[in-house]
């Protein structure tokens, strides 16, 4: 048993405490409070004159199965022999010795998403995860089956009907292929029970969907291909989450009026393709002012999960504000993960995932100096080594 104490706790659960503790115990945070009276077993941190949040949240990463410095040995992120692959699970390919997840824990991300990339219709299983080396990626698990990833726009076209002239060459048939899926599925759960039913691993998935056991996870850059995901999801009663949304300023309302959850990003990236090209900083305050619920993402390795809280402070540059951001890379991104229960925020009961920072988080010169996951200490030593810091853990 240990408490965190004297330092200024961003609960992102309604309060901030000055000069507060947080109790914590085998792994849960048992209590927080500015006089919390602790127990004398209790062994104390003193963290005076720094900032405690909850471990940050990445709602969007191929970290794990796009490993950094492999080159081709580690690119496992598309499965492209298929479009349309919902048996795939990202669980199988998830690398745990990944540098990119040292870098993220080490930059206060204990928990991410982690799904297969935007080359299919339907490109497979999402899953959430600690960050934190585990012997196996098992260990590391959050939460399996996140989401069924499925993709519009420009990137199913150009690896299919670009580079393989094969379908999907027209966003007609991306949304037909998607569809199609869908209704395989109803007729796989209506033949359930029956003699003659067989099972299928890939309409298994399809089945999560349909039951809302798991939400599509719908890769969307511009407008119209957004509004085409809330279109089929509508058509199924099946629930999405938008992901990027590079133009969801430009129909905040219609997602507001979808009630659509949305993951934005990745902001810091120049407009590579056509369907970037109103790629704004403002988005993030713009559906705030629509009441949209929204996450932010690194999209690593399209840029580093490590600096998450950088990505939100230039939202709050361009007209979120701080309390907004911050609770886009942590509470806010819980909720639409699913994992609000377990962590987000620094409430008893929760998994005592914690990052103690030297300035305010969202400065672009704070830094973590102890990273706690699921109450396991990390202390930051820059002058140590990405392995070293691993072991420390």
């Amino acid at each position: 048993m240990f408490a965190l104490t004297g330092g200024r706790v961003l609960t992102m659960a309604g309060k901030v405490l000055d000069c507060a503790s947080v109790l914590i115990d085998e792994g849960k945070i048992l209590a927080v409070g500015e006089e919390l009276k602790l127990p004398p077993e209790a062994v104390v941190i003193d963290v005076t004159g720094k900032y405690v949040t909850p471990g940050l949240i990445d709602a969007h990463t191929h970290l794990g199965v796009y490993g950094e410095s492999l080159a081709w040995s580690g690119e496992d992120v598309n499965e492209t022999s298929e479009p349309s692959t919902p048996e795939l699970d990202v669980l199988d390919a998830i690398y745990p010795d990944d540098v990119g997840l040292a870098d993220a824990l080490a930059g206060g991300v204990t928990t991410v998403m982690v799904a297969p990339g935007s080359a299919n219709p339907i490109g497979g299983q999402c899953l959430v995860l600690k960050t934190r080396r585990r012997s196996t990626v098992e260990e590391m698990v959050l939460r399996r089956h996140a989401g069924l990833k499925i993709a519009f726009g420009e990137n199913p076209r150009r690896v299919y009907g670009e580079g393989r002239k094969k379908a999907p060459v027209t966003r007609m048939a991306v949304a037909a292929q998607v569809r199609q899926a869908l209704l395989k599925g109803r007729e796989y759960l209506a033949g359930q029970g029956e003699k003659d039913h067989k099972f299928d691993l890939g309409l298994e998935a399809i089945a999560r969907v349909l039951k809302h056991e798991m939400p599509l996870r719908a890769h969307a850059h511009r407008a119209d291909d957004i509004v085409t995901a809330l279109r089929i999801a509508d058509e199924f009663e099946v629930d999405v989450i938008i992901e990027h949304a590079t133009e969801g300023h430009l129909i905040a309302e219609v997602l507001a009026a979808h009630k659509a959850r949305v993951v934005l990003g990745p902001s810091l990236v120049t407009r590579s393709k056509m369907e970037l090209k109103e790629r704004s900083f403002s988005t993030p305050a713009v559906l705030a002012g629509y009441g949209v619920p929204f996450a932010l993402m690194s999209d690593h390795p399209v840029v580093p999960s490590a600096f998450l809280t950088v990505y939100a402070g230039l939202a709050v540059r361009f007209g979120l504000s701080e309390e907004q951001a911050l609770r886009a890379i942590t509470l806010g991104a819980a909720e639409i993960l699913g994992v609000a229960h377990r962590v987000g925020s620094i409430c008893s009961g929760k998994d005592a995932d914690l990052v103690v920072w030297n300035r305010p988080p969202l400065e672009v010169t704070a830094r973590p100096e102890m990273v706690i996951v699921n109450g396991a200490i990390g202390k930051v030593d820059e002058a140590q080594r990405i392995a070293a810091w691993q072991e420390s853990l």
